[in-house]
C-alpha cells in the first residue's frame, strides 16, 4: 500500500475512533445515570461526570485536528495516548482493582492495531500494564491515597499481584489477537483491491478490443487504398521538393496508422494461435538482436542477467512472446533515454513455476502510473499508443500467469512474469537448464 492510500486509510479509522469514543462516552453517562437513581452506593458521580465531560471535550479536539490536521500518525498517537490517561483516571476514581474500568483499556489497544502498526499495540499494552500495575501497587502501598475511604478493602499482596497479572495478559492477549485480524483483514482487502483491478483491466480490455476492431476494419481499408494512391501518383508525377516532402509525409503517417491497426486487430480479435515447443531465452535473444540491429540497443545500454546462459523450454506460441519481449523491452530502453543497465533473468520457481525478470534502471513510475500501466490506450511515453502492456497482460493471462510490477521514481522499473511451467493446456515441460 502506498502512502497516499495508507494515509487516506487511517484518516478514516481515526474517524471512526472518534464517533466510537463519543459513542462509548455517551453510554457511561447513561449508565451512570441509571446507576445514581437506582442506588446511593457506587462512586462520586461527580467527578466521574467530569472525566466524561472532558472525554467530550477531547473528542471535539480530536475532530479539530482531523478536519484541519494533516499529520494523522501524529494525531493516532495523540488520541491514543491522551485516552489511556484518560482511563487511569476513570479507573482511580472507581477504586483501582474494586472498579471494573480497567477493561477500557483494551479499546486503545485495539485502536493502536488498527490505526498504527501490531508493534504499536503491543507497546500500548505493555504501557497500559505498567500504568494500571503501578496505580493498583500505589494504591495498596498507600503510596497513592484512595479517591474515596469508602472504595478501601483489605486484600493479600499475593491477591493484588494476582488482579494485577490477570489483566495484563488480557491486555497482550488483545493485542495478539487484534493484531491477528487486522494483519489478515490488511491482506484480504489488498487482495479484493487487486482482483477489483484486475477485473477492471479485463472489462476495459474487452470493451477497447470490441471499439478497437470495429475501427480498423471500418480504417484499414480505406487507409489501404489512400496510400496506394499516393504512391502511384508519387511515382508518377513530377513533384518538386516541397511536394515530394508532403507525399513522403502521407505515406509515413499511414504506414503508423497502418501499424497502430495491426495492433488494434491484435489486440482485439487475436487470431488462432498454434502452439509447439519453444525455447524463451532463444526467443529473448533473437528480440535483442533485432534492437540491437535497429540501433535501439547501442552501447549506451549494458545488458546483464542469466538470459545468455540458461535454457527455457516452454509450450507455448513463438510471436506471443516476441510480442511480450518487444514491448517490454522497447519500454525499458524508451524510459532509459542517456542509458543505463537492463537485466534479463529467468528464475525458478516453486509449485511448477518460473519466473521471468525484466529490469531496467530508467526513469521509474508512480504508484498512480503503476496501476494504469495496463489500461488500454495509457502510455506512460509521449509517443506511445496504450496498446502493447495490455497485449502484454492478455498474453500473460491466457496462459494463466500473473505480471507484477515494481518501479521507483529515478530507481527504474522491475517486470516480473510468473508462468506455469506447464505452458499451455497443461503440457508438462521440464525443468530450467542453467
Amino acid at each position: 500500500m502506498n502512502i497516499k492510500k495508507a494515509n487516506f486509510e487511517r484518516k478514516r479509522n481515526i474517524f471512526w475512533l472518534i464517533i466510537i469514543r463519543l459513542v462509548a462516552s455517551t453510554s457511561l453517562v447513561v449508565s451512570a445515570v441509571v446507576i445514581q437513581f437506582s442506588t446511593s452506593r457506587f462512586l462520586l458521580l461527580n467527578p466521574f461526570y467530569h472525566l466524561i465531560f472532558f472525554s467530550y471535550f477531547l473528542s471535539i479536539v480530536y475532530f479539530i485536528m482531523y478536519l484541519w490536521g494533516k499529520n494523522y500518525t501524529f494525531q493516532a498517537y495523540f488520541q491514543i495516548i491522551f485516552d489511556l490517561i484518560l482511563i487511569t483516571a476513570l479507573v482511580y476514581i472507581s477504586g483501582g482493582l474494586n472498579g471494573s474500568f480497567y477493561f477500557l483499556y483494551i479499546f486503545a489497544i485495539i485502536a493502536a492495531s488498527v490505526i498504527l502498526s501490531s508493534k504499536v499495540a503491543y507497546f500500548i499494552a505493555a504501557l497500559a500494564a505498567f500504568i494500571f500495575g503501578v496505580l493498583v501497587d500505589g494504591m495498596y502501598f498507600e503510596i497513592i491515597p484512595y479517591f474515596s475511604s469508602s472504595q478501601y478493602m483489605e486484600l493479600s499482596l499475593g491477591l493484588v499481584q494476582l488482579n494485577i497479572l490477570i489483566p495484563w495478559v488480557i491486555f497482550f492477549v488483545i493485542a495478539f489477537l487484534t493484531n491477528y485480524l487486522t494483519k489478515n483483514l490488511r491482506k484480504a482487502k489488498e487482495q479484493l483491491h487487486l482482483a477489483q483491478k484486475e477485473l477492471e483491466i479485463k472489462d476495459r480490455l474487452a470493451l477497447a478490443g470490441q471499439i478497437s476492431a470495429c475501427i480498423a476494419h471500418e480504417v484499414r481499408n480505406p487507409l489501404a487504398a489512400v496510400s496506394g494512391s499516393v504512391q502511384v501518383l508519387k511515382n508518377e508525377l513530377e513533384l518538386n521538393e516541397e511536394q515530394k516532402d508532403l507525399m513522403n509525409i502521407i505515406l509515413k503517417e499511414s504506414r503508423r496508422i497502418s501499424d497502430s491497426i495491426e495492433q488494434f486487430l491484435d489486440f482485439a480479435s487475436p487470431v488462432k494461435q498454434v502452439f509447439s515447443r519453444i525455447e524463451l531465452s532463444a526467443i529473448l535473444r533473437e528480440i535483442l538482436s533485432i534492437l540491437k540491429g535497429s540501433g535501439s540497443l547501442d552501447g549506451r545500454y549494458r545488458l546483464e542477467g542469466n538470459y545468455d546462459s540458461t535454457e527455457i523450454p516452454f509450450y507455448g506460441n513463438t510471436n506471443q512472446f516476441k510480442q511480450i519481449f518487444w514491448n517490454l523491452l522497447k519500454n525499458a530502453l524508451k524510459a532509459m533515454p542517456e542509458g543505463g543497465t537492463l537485466s534479463l533473468d529467468f528464475i525458478q520457481g516453486k509449485n511448477s513455476k518460473f519466473q521471468i525478470r525484466i529490469a531496467d534502471t530508467g526513469k521509474g513510475m508512480t504508484g498512480e502510473e503503476i496501476e494504469k500501466i495496463f489500461e488500454p490506450f495509457y502510455s506512460g511515453f509521449k509517443d506511445g499508443r496504450g496498446l502493447g502492456m495490455p497485449i502484454v497482460y492478455r498474453i500473460i493471462d491466457d496462459y494463466e500467469g500473473k505480471i507484477q510490477v515494481n518501479s521507483e521514481i529515478n530507481e527504474g522499473t522491475e517486470f516480473i512474469i510468473t508462468l506455469p511451467q506447464t505452458g499451455i493446456k497443461g503440457k508438462k515441460i521440464k525443468e530450467l537448464k542453467y
